[in-house]
């Protein structure tokens, strides 16, 4: 689907590949940051887009010499990791249950952290550079330490799932954990004090900012690059668990060497060159989508999800959706679903079906299908994959 131009009268245009009217709330959202001065060319707003805070999930915005901490968000680096195995589906008959408790027993999720930090978290060569953090979070090296390899709540995920030739992939989603949020928090709260301080106009007090070439950009930079590595490498951690796990039923603790692997970030900010010009990117609820890049879009814990190709669209930023993108909010989710409704919309999948995981139900979230055919200018789709075992956060 070619993009739309909103009809709001803003400095830059707002760009749509969603194929429905925003709301009042979202176009207020849009309108704002697309008043700030320092945006560049305009606002790109994927299919998947909603509310969050500050700036639309699923938007990607492009700006000159000024970055917006509460656009990254707290969940810094959040994103996608997937591997393709040389495994079908016939050798997974019978295991399902047994690899679910596997991976509920090898991975933290929730607040849970793991009690021994591994050898290859500790040599990870980022600790190095803690100690410049910010000060807020000098104390927290422990936790973070402990928690890298760990899963997180909400919508982080680890699944088990068959392509259309019944290959087998492990995926999963997670992000910064405890430490990326901290910094984010501490930031964001910089950013909005100096705003107050110097009486600076902002549509709305989450868009508070930082200046290039100021200390307080230089220190946001320096620490949100540090969290963007560390989800990368948290994401790595686990799928080498994951992984093991898989050896262990599949191969008899054989080693396998992956056919496909990706790992990206979709909450995050990035320095990239577009329409001839040196800006910053920031991908809220966005995946980088260059003609080289692979991707991630999953669906919901009873959907389709997909390994696409970036088409390198320069409309877009060179970028597509995070996922389906929800429909309703958690809380909305639990008062207008049922544990029947759970049970009967997760059928095929070993996962928990209970009231812990009710705000992520299927029909909490947009049709998979919908998204993607509203953005088949931006990626190609290289599997399509569905899962037979789901592990929530």
């Amino acid at each position: 689907m070619p993009y739309e131009n909103l009809e709001i009268s803003t400095p830059v245009p707002v760009l749509s590949w969603a194929n429905h009217a925003l709301g009042r709330d979202e176009t207020k959202m849009a309108k704002n940051v697309a008043s700030l001065p320092f945006v560049f060319k305009h606002v790109a707003l994927m299919p998947d887009v909603h509310l969050g805070k500050g700036a639309l999930v699923g938007s990607v915005v492009a700006t000159k010499d000024a970055l917006i901490p509460a656009a990254v968000g707290v969940d810094v680096g959040c994103g996608m990791g997937a591997i393709k195995t040389p495994f079908n589906a016939a050798q997974l008959e019978g295991k399902l249950k047994k690899i679910r408790l596997d991976i509920e027993a090898a991975i933290p999720v929730g607040f849970n952290e793991n009690k021994d930090v591994e050898k290859s978290v500790t040599n990870w060569q980022r600790w190095a550079d803690f100690q410049d953090l910010h000060r807020g979070v000098q104390d927290l090296q422990g936790k973070a330490m402990r928690q890298m390899g760990s899963l997180g709540g909400g919508n982080h995920f680890l699944e088990v799932c068959l392509d259309t030739d019944d290959a087998v992939w492990l995926m999963l989603h997670s992000g910064s954990r405890n430490i990326g949020n901290s910094l984010a928090q501490c930031h964001i709260s910089t950013a909005k004090d100096l705003a107050k301080m110097m009486n600076t106009y902002l549509p709305d007090p989450d868009l508070a900012y930082f200046v290039a070439q100021s200390p307080h950009f230089a220190a946001y930079w320096r620490d949100l690059q540090w969290a963007q590595d560390y989800a990368r490498a948290n994401r790595e951690v686990m799928m080498a668990r994951f992984k093991r796990i898989l050896e262990k039923h599949l191969a008899g603790g054989k080693s396998f060497k992956p056919l496909l692997e990706v790992n990206c970030h979709h909450n995050y900010a990035e320095k990239e060159v577009h329409f001839g010009e040196d800006v910053y990117v920031t991908r809220k609820g966005a995946v980088r989508a260059r003609t080289e890049d692979y991707g991630i879009i999953p669906g919901s814990m009873g959907a389709k999800s997909f390994i696409v190709k970036g088409k390198g669209n320069a409309e877009s930023y060179c970028s597509c959706s995070h996922g389906a993108g929800r429909l309703m909010s958690r809380n909305k989710a639990k008062n207008h679903f049922s544990l029947d409704d759970l049970i009967q919309q997760t059928q095929g999948v070993e996962c928990r079906k209970d009231n812990g995981v009710l705000d992520e139900i299927p029909g909490a979230y947009k049709p998979i299908d919908e998204v993607m055919n509203n953005q088949s200018d931006l990626v190609e789709i290289v599997a399509t994959l569905k899962q037979v075992v789901c592990v929530k956060g």
